[in-house]
């Protein structure tokens, strides 16, 4: 089996869900498959000559699409550049007539398209330049979802309007690709049903989780200079509004401090790109806002507790996994744990009020016993649910399908 992958979102080393998604749905894929692997990201992004070494090792060959080749890194040279070539032929139709090229150089007849929901116009130009490719949309979640969840916590009228008008245009999008795509996969159960309830073929909605490669940690760095102890743990990315920003400022505002009161030598650590920029008014000595690292294990491994305190979203939280990885208890809202098969006080602690959020926390910092149990449980589910083994396996069956049409 010969697959063409394409991606806007692409980086090793991994800085977040995103990028892990994709990292880890490349070893995958490589197992079953001779891979070809086209980015969507220009070369400084994605970690430059190291990340592009590393993709070599599992793709048999990698390389970047016309709209990012050679394009400067300085931004405002990388602006005049797309301006210049958008008179000689659209960036898309570039990238269109690339992947095509390369799919007939080499034999394919299968694009997988990483982060397809964002790359439906990609995937409708493809389809009407060639309909006889199998074409793959692979999501990350529910787009729409993920933007509409947002309106119940938006006061301001203008903005909910957007955030509405972009929701219903993101379904209408959701409800076109599913039925022209050959497969959509989905990260969850959640996610699989949604997507099957708009199709018009079911069988057409296929699982292909969010999952982690386990060996990545199993060895611990270093712990950081002047470490404190105990410690809480948040990671995620950061924009202004975003379901991290207001989840990092519902948890600052109502939840430490209570937290604080059982425990006065508690501290906040948060971690993610955008943090430093977005938490800027923050003034609390308990709290450390540390921005992108090159990597979070310094940290999360030495967690007391890894906190997921999200009241929207969508798809299936890298965060709960990877605190998974490194036997640290979690803290979740219901929301945050969602399309993860979790169970409150067997392999986490789902809380969607302050108080019992800060209660959760202070029980596990208090009985390490407990704490210990309930760590060791969902290392050992993610271990049997979100494995690169578990996401072969859900590669074969889409692989399978796609041979049986």
């Amino acid at each position: 089996m010969k697959i063409l992958f394409t991606t806007p979102i692409i980086e090793h080393p991994a800085a977040g869900g995103p990028q892990l998604r994709i990292e880890n749905s490349i070893k995958a894929l490589a197992i079953i498959s001779e891979l070809h692997v086209i980015a969507r990201n220009y070369k400084k992004n994605i970690g430059g000559n190291d990340a592009i070494r590393f993709y070599n090792k599992y793709a048999c060959d990698f390389s970047f699409a016309p709209s990012v080749k050679k394009l400067s890194s300085n931004r405002y040279i990388r602006k005049i550049q797309k301006i210049f070539r958008s008179f000689l032929l659209s960036e898309l139709q570039r990238d269109a007539n690339y992947i095509l090229q390369i799919a007939k150089q080499n034999n394919i007849n299968t694009v997988w398209f990483g982060y397809g929901n964002i790359s439906y116009d990609l995937i409708k130009l493809i389809k009407k330049l060639n309909p006889s490719l199998n074409l793959i949309c692979d999501t990350d979640s529910v787009w729409s979802r993920f933007l509409l969840r947002e309106l119940p916590y938006e006061k301001d009228k203008k903005r909910a309007a957007q955030i509405k008008a972009a929701g219903e245009a993101k379904e209408k999008e959701e409800q076109e690709w599913v039925d022209l795509c050959d497969i959509t996969t989905a990260v969850s159960d959640v996610d699989l049903n949604y997507y099957s309830n708009i199709a018009t073929d079911k069988s057409k909605i296929m699982l292909f989780s969010n999952v982690i490669d386990l060996d990545t940690y199993s060895n611990h760095p270093k712990k950081p200079v002047e470490f404190k102890s105990p410690n809480l743990y948040l990671a995620g990315s950061f924009g202004p509004k975003s379901a991290m920003d207001k989840a990092a400022r519902w948890f600052i505002d109502d939840i430490f401090p209570l937290v604080k009161k059982e425990i006065p030598s508690i501290h906040f650590y948060i971690v993610g790109s955008g943090s430093k920029e977005t938490l800027s008014d923050i003034k609390d000595s308990n709290i450390s806002i540390l921005g992108k690292l090159p990597s979070v294990l310094p940290y999360l491994c030495y967690a007391d507790v890894s906190l997921v305190p999200l009241k929207f979203e969508s798809g299936t939280r890298f965060k709960i996994m990877e605190a998974a990885a490194c036997n640290i208890p979690i803290v979740s809202t219901t929301l945050g744990a969602e399309g993860i098969p979790v169970e409150h006080e067997k392999s986490i602690l789902i809380a969607d009020s302050e108080e019992e959020f800060s209660n959760s926390i202070i029980k596990i910092i208090e009985d390490k016993k407990f704490s210990e149990n309930i760590a060791k449980n969902c290392y050992s589910l993610i271990e049997q649910n979100n494995s690169i083994t578990s996401l072969v396996n859900e590669a074969e069956k889409i692989v399978e399908r796609l041979n049986n049409d």
